[in-house]
């Protein structure tokens, strides 16, 4: 296929495409043929891989919310005929970019289907970058719900402002801490 349609389908411009074959930084074969055209030539069949299933709750006190999120997502995959072969469970803020199990499903190659049931359970805000990235890998990710959860921005905006204040007051909470476990410390040595 043409380097433009290629691009295209990986979601990145034809520029880039283009900057990456001069680079020689193409992740796939190609040619340049007589005429100058750029010929991409992909693997045939899609890449076989495991079909990960991703269900969070933004607190421990919604456990019963996280399981009943599992078996909807295993209705969805089994509907679909999909084979499940990971399920990853989460308690956090959506905001939080240091989710531990979020980033070993990313960072792992052979799962090339995640499933989430909104696109918030998988992150609020830059969903879309995340979603170019693996299908430039030849990944992909699965919404069972497509429309959005709530069209209200206040939610969202109390979200960033509650995570943003946490990070904040947890540093001086933390230090507070160190210095009273320091003082301790200096009263007990003789």
């Amino acid at each position: 296929m043409k380097l433009s349609e290629w691009a295209k389908k990986r979601g990145i411009t034809y520029k880039t495409a283009w900057r990456w074959v001069k680079e020689g930084k193409m992740p796939v074969p190609f040619e340049i043929t007589p005429s100058g055209t750029i010929l991409v030539h992909e693997p045939e069949a899609p890449r076989e891989g495991l079909v990960a299933l991703y269900a969070r709750v933004s607190s421990s006190d919604r456990k019963a919310d996280l399981e009943r999120q599992v078996v909807r997502l295993l209705e969805f995959a089994n509907a679909r005929g999909l084979s499940v072969g990971k399920t990853v469970k989460e308690v956090g803020s959506g905001l939080n970019g240091r989710r531990k199990e979020l980033l070993k499903l990313l960072s792992d190659p052979n799962v090339t289907t995640i499933v989430v049931e909104h696109r918030d359970r998988l992150t609020p805000f830059g969903f879309e970058y995340i979603e170019a990235a693996l299908r430039a890998q030849g990944r992909r990710i699965l919404v069972v719900e497509e429309r959005e959860v709530d069209d209200d921005p206040v939610p969202d905006m109390t979200e960033v402002l509650t995570s943003l204040a946490a990070r904040l007051y947890g540093r001086r909470s933390a230090r507070r801490r160190a210095k009273k476990a320091l003082e301790a410390l200096q009263r007990e040595d003789p």
